[in-house]
Order: C-alpha cells, then sequence, then structure tokens
C-alpha cells in the first residue's frame, strides 16, 4: 500500500529550520505519532505531495521554501491591538501580556486568529499574527510508520477516526 487519497497515514517525522542541522522545529515521534487522512486538503500541499506514493516503512527528506510552507512574513499581520480588548469586565488580562507568548483572539467576523505578544505600551499590544513558521524554509525528515484504507466513518467525517472514536483532523 503507498501514500494516496482515502488512506489515514500515520507518520514520525522532525521538522527543521532550514536543513538537517538546524534548529528542531517540532517533533513527531513514533510514541506520540502524527495520524492524518490524506488528501483532504488539510495539510500543505508541498508536505503531501512529497509523501505521495511513498509505501510502509520509507523513510523521506525533503525541504519546504517559505512560500511552499506557511508563505513569507509579512509586516500587514503585525497588527497594533487596543489595549480594551485584553480586559475583561473592566479588568486588564495581565497574564496574557507577556512578550513571546500567544494568545487567540476572535475578530468581528468570529473568526479566531492566533498571534504572538510582541510588545505593548498602556493604550496597544502589538501582536504578531503571522504563522510561527512563516518565512523559514523547512527541512521534514521521518518515516511512514503505518497506511491503511480510509473507514466508512472517517471519508464522511473528511478525518481520521481514533479507536476511542473521537475525531482528529491531523
Amino acid at each position: 500500500m503507498t501514500v494516496s487519497d482515502r488512506k489515514v497515514i500515520t507518520l514520525s517525522y522532525v521538522v527543521q529550520e532550514n536543513d538537517e542541522k538546524g534548529v528542531v522545529l517540532e517533533s513527531m515521534d513514533a510514541n506520540y505519532p502524527f495520524k492524518f487522512l490524506f488528501g483532504k486538503d488539510e495539510l500543505l500541499p508541498a508536505f503531501e505531495h512529497h509523501l505521495q506514493g511513498l509505501k510502509e516503512g520509507e523513510s523521506f527528506s525533503f525541504t519546504l521554501s517559505p512560500e511552499e510552507a506557511y508563505g513569507p512574513r509579512e509586516e500587514g499581520n503585525i497588527v497594533d491591538v487596543p489595549m480594551d480588548v485584553f480586559k475583561v469586565g473592566g479588568i486588564l488580562q495581565e497574564d496574557l501580556l507577556e512578550a513571546g507568548k500567544y494568545i487567540n483572539l476572535t475578530d468581528d467576523q468570529g473568526h479566531s486568529h492566533n498571534g504572538k505578544v510582541v510588545e505593548w505600551d498602556q493604550n496597544h499590544v502589538r501582536v504578531d499574527f503571522n504563522h510561527a513558521m512563516a518565512g523559514k524554509s523547512l527541512f521534514f525528515r521521518g518515516v511512514v510508520l503505518n497506511i491503511r484504507e480510509a473507514t466508512t466513518e472517517e471519508l464522511a467525517r473528511n478525518s481520521y477516526v481514533e479507536e476511542d472514536g473521537v475525531r482528529r483532523t491531523h
């Protein structure tokens, strides 16, 4: 069996910045593998492209450019958010004001956005809404641990389902 659409794929992998000598950004080992339903447009298209056709037990290594991964860092994604957004009942939630802390904010349309606190003053909090890996070349290396046919339920839900019946998106 090979990695292809309608298959549930289990991987262990390491992602490093730039190349095999770069800083480790993420790691999924055999004890806590990455499982997903292949071909559902939930993952980076270039990532799936490099995995397509691999067999169970086969290793992989490849690099994605920033454009193939999470795009370039964009200054327009760094926003000054009014300090009032960080108040609940008129009380400032000071635990959120920590440089480098990732926070989740909801916009006027109800969409959730993750961002990193950069700095703040008494009126605004500067938040970087660029993806944490934006602007970075990503080197992936790993192994395909398991490939299986997706169940009817997984295909209906458009994601794989754990043995405990819980739906997982990835």
